[in-house]
């Protein structure tokens, strides 16, 4: 059966190659199949309007929790008279949301200037930040570790120290792979570099966030000053973060709508000035992302950025397994159970989202559908662009928690840990608003390619011929392994069946 999968594939990627080739002499045809189908129309339906209502309702309610126990500890300890109904898990300490503010203050605009510097030298230095960001994560992570065994806090030694290993462990893996990826950052880059709107677009998301951390991190400094117990103040802080991530993943993903939005639309349409290009089409993206889209983004948030980075972890580890059977089939499951919660959850459905208006769920398994029916999957698998990137989100939300971290260690040792991977979350938060600009542009790059590939060739034909070659060859890679290990099962089932007598 995963043969005959994978001729299919390449007998459908040849097919799209054939297509495209024949449509070659008449360039007003590309793109044409998509274009009719692009819904820039006023008339969009809101989505998940559920999820909407739900995140609505917790980013209200979460900004009540944060303004009173900010408040509670502003200028004046139990300000709010709170600590009385607590009194079994208190440490009577007398420390102000005011000591502990500032610090969270350093983390936003470290984590700020960052992501701007990344997007102020997107077009000229973005290749090497990226080749830093790969190479210089696990060295960041070790020395981190060390810094913390050395303040005496083991348990976040030991972490940071499996995290340098895993890290290292996954680039190992994954070195073959590096060249293309830089080759498709690289044509991303390009094309966002060419649309200095979205750059703007960006600059504004982030600013947007760094009020919301303000607020955030007044109830956050008010957590760590309170006087509960050491074990109340990490889940009160847990509960923070979590809220934190998501309404920072919805952020970054209503850029991500409105990017890649864009993107496409340049790429169906042969570029920003063309003729056909709609009019206001970044207003439009920009009105459909926080409007009828909105609840989508909401509820895809959720879920697909810790599916994904699940996915490459399981990707690198199963491919350096080797002959051990056992192992391999532990992995296998949960590859397998990863794939299809990926059917539902991938980064990709944004795309759809913007072009065509569709829900969540929806976009997500067209998508996939799309990428399967044509091949393109194993040149997605390939690629290793949002890992890279991921690593230079970590990156800049590691040199923001250090900041905020010493300045905490010559304040308070016992608070080090708290302000440091609380600071660091708003480093990586503020950080990957600027990465996935690029991200978005890969995404679509790759929806276009599957979509008409006479697209791409038409935008850079040099690239199309490079994304071609190597999709070519890894099908004819997968094709290749399936038949080996189906003649590896059928040897061992002859050879386990008795002779006949």
């Amino acid at each position: 059966t995963y043969v005959a999968m994978s001729d299919s594939q390449i007998d459908s990627s040849s097919s799209a190659f054939s297509n495209s080739s024949s449509r070659a002499s008449n360039p007003d045809q590309a793109g044409s199949r998509s274009g009719n189908r692009i819904n820039l129309s006023s008339d969009r339906h809101w989505r998940d309007v559920f999820w909407l209502g739900i995140f609505a309702i917790h980013l209200v309610g979460l900004g009540f929790v944060l303004a009173i126990l900010g408040l509670n500890r502003f200028k004046k300890s139990d300000r709010l008279n709170i600590d009385r109904y607590t009194y079994g898990i208190l440490e009577n300490r007398k420390g102000l949301t005011e000591d502990y503010w500032p610090l969270y203050a350093v983390a936003g605009g470290v984590g700020t200037v960052l992501g701007w510097i990344w997007l102020l030298f997107l077009g000229s230095q973005a290749n090497h930040m990226m080749k830093v960001s790969v190479h210089i994560l696990t060295t960041y992570l070790a020395v981190i570790s060390v810094f913390s065994f050395w303040v005496e806090q083991f348990f976040w030694g030991v972490a940071f120290a499996i995290g340098a290993v895993l890290q290292f462990l996954y680039v190992i893996s994954v070195i073959e792979r590096l060249p293309f990826t830089m080759l498709v950052l690289q044509k991303a880059v390009k094309m966002v570099w060419s649309l200095p709107d979205v750059m703007r677009v960006a600059y504004a998301f982030m600013l947007v966030m760094l009020v919301w951390m303000g607020i955030w991190s007044f109830g956050a400094s008010g957590v760590v000053a309170s006087s509960f117990g050491d074990g109340g103040r990490w889940w009160l802080l847990v509960v923070l973060s979590i809220s934190l991530f998501w309404t920072g993943a919805v952020l970054c993903n209503t850029v991500h709508v409105i990017v890649s939005g864009m993107v496409f639309l340049v790429l169906i349409h042969g570029g920003r000035e063309a003729a056909t290009m709609p009019a206001k089409s970044l207003m439009k993206s920009i009105r459909y992302a926080v409007t009828t889209s909105f609840g989508s983004i909401c509820y895809g948030s959720l879920f697909t950025a810790a599916i994904r980075t699940l996915r490459w972890e399981i990707r690198g580890f199963r491919s350096k397994i080797g002959n051990n059977e056992c192992l391999l089939c532990c992995v296998d499951f949960l590859f397998h159970l990863v794939e299809t919660l990926v059917r539902f959850f991938n980064k990709y459905a944004y795309v759809q989202i913007a072009v065509y208006g569709k829900g969540f769920n929806h976009s997500a398994r067209d998508a996939w559908e799309l990428f399967q029916s044509t091949g393109v999957e194993a040149l997605i698998a390939y690629d290793c662009s949002g890992a890279v990137l991921l690593m230079g989100t970590v990156l800049g939300g590691l040199i923001t928690g250090t900041c905020s971290g010493v300045w905490a260690y010559s304040k308070s040792k016992e608070r080090v840990v708290m302000v440091g991977s609380t600071a660091m979350l708003m480093g990586m938060i503020l950080v990957g608003l600027a990465m996935v600009v690029v991200e978005s542009a890969v995404t679509s790059i790759y929806i276009c390619y599957a979509e008409d590939p006479l697209l791409i060739n038409r935008w850079d034909a040099e690239f199309f011929n490079q994304l071609s070659e190597t999709l070519h060859q890894r099908l004819q890679y997968r094709s290749a392994r399936a038949r080996e290990v189906l003649a590896h099962n059928r040897l061992d089932g002859s050879i386990q069946d008795p002779p006949s007598v």
